[in-house]
């Protein structure tokens, strides 16, 4: 059995509840290779519709999604421009350089905020020995940045400067969902801007499984080609479309309250250690809290300690961990979890004294 009291790796642990299986069970299905799969049709009409775009189609996951939208707006040799801690290039096993076949431009930014004025720089010119430059993504939240909530204004800026330059602009929205509930900003809002988008289910939202790439109607039954060739056709997939739909019914409202959890974690954690915040920006604006352990402590010791009583939490960048807050855990765990990482980390500084 399980020694895990309180799971802050990711809002991916989530697991299925009652209704949500319920509704899995008693799901509609048929074969969504053919496009026959009732539930399947039904979550992409809503998805499509939430974003304001024509069309969506239901992927196995965030990384599909976001490959499909790079091989269809590029070619061989093409580079894509990301910025430099987005999931696309950090996360993805290099699969723009092994699907689509193009290589990535990163910029570096405060908060995933491109601007553009770098994206001016980092266009290509047209001589022929250089790579086109084809698609422009942007991450709406900011996982390595901490979850950090790309604002409106900057999304349209970048938007505007694409167009002018007729350089498409994907988002991988893998946690747009949380934008949305923080900010009050509608789907569709972000969506106008957006060519295309890959936003998925299974993290805050809490469904086991399932993305969805949104786009045009000729994006689409290209997308779908791409997911075939992927080897993410699926057959009687409305069982797991069917917990996409009581997601987006029933926890989409719910989302703030993980974002007050890692405040709460946040407040109690830095108040009684000496570790420090280290969201881009300085601010927790969702789910994700990144967590500067200092350079006199060992934050893998640190996150072995958490784990020996009963918190797991991952590994970020540099000297830092990361907690990530999820439907799963309450408000009373939330507190609980915080008082294990405080006293790990007195363990911790103990040993080194």
């Amino acid at each position: 059995m399980s020694s895990i009291k309180f799971d802050l790796r990711s809002d991916t642990v989530t697991k299925p509840t009652i209704e949500m299986r319920k509704a899995m069970a008693e799901a509609e299905v048929g074969d969504d290779v053919y496009a026959e799969d009732p539930t399947v049709n039904r979550l992409q009409s809503m998805i499509a519709e939430l974003f304001g775009k024509e069309s969506a189609l239901f992927v196995p996951t965030g990384v599909m999604g976001n490959q499909i939208a790079i091989a269809i707006h590029t070619k061989r040799s093409d580079e894509i421009i990301v910025e430099s801690e987005s999931h696309i290039f950090h996360y993805e096993t290099a699969a723009p350089a092994i699907i689509a076949g193009v290589q990535m431009y990163c910029i570096p930014t405060v908060k995933g905020e491109l601007a553009s004025s770098s994206i001016s720089e980092a266009i290509r010119p047209g001589d022929y020995y250089f790579p086109k430059t084809s698609l422009i993504c942007i991450e709406q939240t900011h996982n390595r940045h901490g979850g950090t909530v790309l604002s409106l204004s900057s999304i349209g800026e970048v938007s505007g400067f694409a167009q002018s330059k007729q350089i498409p602009l994907h988002c991988d929205g893998a946690r747009i969902w949380n934008a949305c509930a923080e900010t009050g900003t509608a789907p569709h809002e972000y969506a106008h801007y957006l060519d295309t988008l890959s936003v998925c289910l299974s993290k805050g939202l809490g469904a086991p499984a399932g993305s969805v790439f949104i786009g045009t109607k000729d994006q689409v039954e290209y997308a779908r080609h791409w997911r075939k060739l992927l080897g993410g056709g699926m057959r009687q997939s409305g069982i797991l479309a069917a917990a996409g739909i009581h997601a987006l019914q029933f926890h989409r409202e719910h989302l703030r309250d993980d974002h007050e959890k890692a405040r709460i974690f946040a407040e109690q954690i830095f108040s009684q250690t000496s570790c420090t915040l280290a969201n881009s920006g300085g601010t927790v604006d969702t789910n994700i809290l990144i967590i500067d352990c200092g350079f006199d402590t060992d934050p893998q010791a640190l996150r072995n300690e958490c784990s020996k009583r009963g918190l797991e939490i991952s590994s970020g960048r540099g000297q830092c961990l990361r907690a990530v807050f999820h439907r799963d855990i309450t408000m009373q765990e939330v507190k609980e979890a915080a008082m294990i990482f405080i006293q790990s980390f007195d363990s911790i500084m103990k040993e080194n004294r």
